[in-house]
């Protein structure tokens, strides 16, 4: 249990890091911003509690505010990943499918299960952030093409981390 909070803490670092300083300055046209700081969140346990997943993901969000002179939007968007975690898994996990230290990654579950879980939690993070940063509805297309590329975008650099980082199931 130490191991994984301990790889859970340099996860979160690393991944807090490498949005602040790397891809932050990374777009596509200020069409398509990667967000892979999700990942520290996606890859938490699976049986962990519904209220400290909550603490965490604003902990998260809330200092990626703070780095992108941002008031709460990060934050925010990470409360709505949460609760569609929470959803996802209750729709898609059995409760004897997993034990309480597994992550849902490649390595415990299937390839597919795994990028449809990181494609749906990137929308719901990627259209709660930009749509609370556009707070309007002029240029509407504008905003969901954003939030489709993004979450494009994010989505296959969190499955390629997820790829290189990939340990094989303990069975």
């Amino acid at each position: 249990m130490a191991k994984l909070f301990i790889e859970n803490i340099i996860r979160f670092i690393v991944l807090i890091l490498a949005q602040v300083f790397l891809f932050k300055n990374i777009g596509y046209y200020n069409l398509a911003s990667p967000f892979p700081y999700i990942m520290a969140l996606m890859l938490l346990p699976a049986k962990i509690p519904k209220v400290l997943l909550f603490v965490i993901a604003f902990l998260t969000g809330i200092t990626i505010d703070t780095f992108y002179d941002t008031l709460g939007i990060h934050a925010a968007a990470c409360i709505t990943l949460a609760w569609a975690r929470i959803v996802f898994i209750n729709l898609t996990l059995q409760d004897d499918d997993y034990d309480a230290s597994s992550t849902p990654g490649i390595g415990q579950m299937s390839f597919r299960w795994f990028l449809i879980y990181a494609l749906i939690l990137s929308f719901f993070h990627h259209s709660a952030l930009y749509i609370l940063e556009v707070f309007s509805l002029n240029n509407f297309l504008y905003t969901l093409t954003s939030i489709l590329f993004s979450c494009i975008f994010t989505t296959i650099l969190i499955v390629l981390f997820e790829l290189i980082l990939y340990r094989r199931k303990k069975r």
